[in-house]
């Protein structure tokens, strides 16, 4: 049973919802991230999504846009990223999930990239655009391997035969968009979500995350009430803009994670 596994297994014992924190590797700098991810973990965060900048990022919206830009303007790169998850390892007690595009993956060779994230400590990966007809190949058993996750997104305008797909090359679980288009909107939750959830978690055995335009305390409870976890993005991604390279950045960043999980707790 993987670490991501354990997870949902111990959420669904204590009767509620995971929560996802996502934020961007190397966004002001990796010293930064080195603070964040144990600044997470002490928040509450089950799990935590590490996004890996990547210069042409089509399904994120401008916040995580702009962490993409800034972290590869700090020089960010993959090697970097595994050795902070390597250092942060030991304090930060939560699973951590790379969520990445395939290009940085391919670059590097997919075995190689399963091999070295796997050493480092990460425990799965979230490939947004590689379809699960092109995982088999390669993709997988590289993953699959070396004990790392694979974690497939669906969406709204998911078809079955595309439902089906991804069940069959997922690992630990798999991403719900909340709504079509990119990460970051501020409209209120979709009105049809607690019924697509509820028909997707019928359709598939892996527990169900929904992400994309989570912001606030009031629609993680929400989602919570239908999903197995709740993903927060965007909102974390401005507050580390917001906060640049303030020393105060990490505690203000576990507040926060704090008050958003606050409701799943209760």
């Amino acid at each position: 049973m993987s670490a991501i596994t354990d997870v949902f297994a111990r959420c669904r014992r204590e009767k509620r919802a995971a929560f996802i924190p996502y934020i961007t590797a190397g966004d002001p700098n990796l010293e930064t991230t080195a603070a964040l991810l144990p600044a997470l973990d002490r928040g509450g965060a089950d799990l935590i999504e590490l996004g890996i900048p990547f210069s042409d990022p089509i399904a994120d919206g401008p916040a995580n846009q702009r962490a993409a830009t800034r972290a590869l303007d700090a020089g960010t790169k993959l090697s970097g990223i595994f050795e902070v998850i390597s250092r942060c390892r030991a304090e930060v007690e939560a699973p951590i999930l790379l969520f990445t595009y395939f290009n940085p993956i391919h670059a590097r060779g997919v075995e190689r990239f399963a091999e070295q994230a796997a050493a480092s400590g990460v425990d799965g990966v979230l490939c947004l655009d590689l379809p699960p007809e092109e995982a088999r190949e390669s993709y997988l058993p590289a993953l699959r391997n070396h004990g790392l996750d694979t974690v497939f997104l669906l969406a709204p305008t998911s078809t079955k035969p595309r439902i089906k797909a991804v069940a069959e090359v997922s690992s630990g679980f798999i991403y719900y968009v909340s709504r079509t288009g990119v990460t970051g909107s501020h409209e209120p939750l979709p009105k049809e979500l607690a019924k697509e959830v509820k028909a997707l978690r019928r359709r598939v055995k892996l527990p169900v995350a929904v992400g994309f335009g989570i912001s606030s305390p009031e629609q993680v409870a929400a989602v919570a009430k239908v999903a197995d976890a709740v993903v927060v993005g965007s909102a974390l991604v401005r507050l580390v803009e917001d906060g640049g390279m303030s020393e105060d950045l990490p505690q203000t960043l576990e507040d926060r994670v704090r008050e958003l999980t606050a409701p799943l707790r209760r």
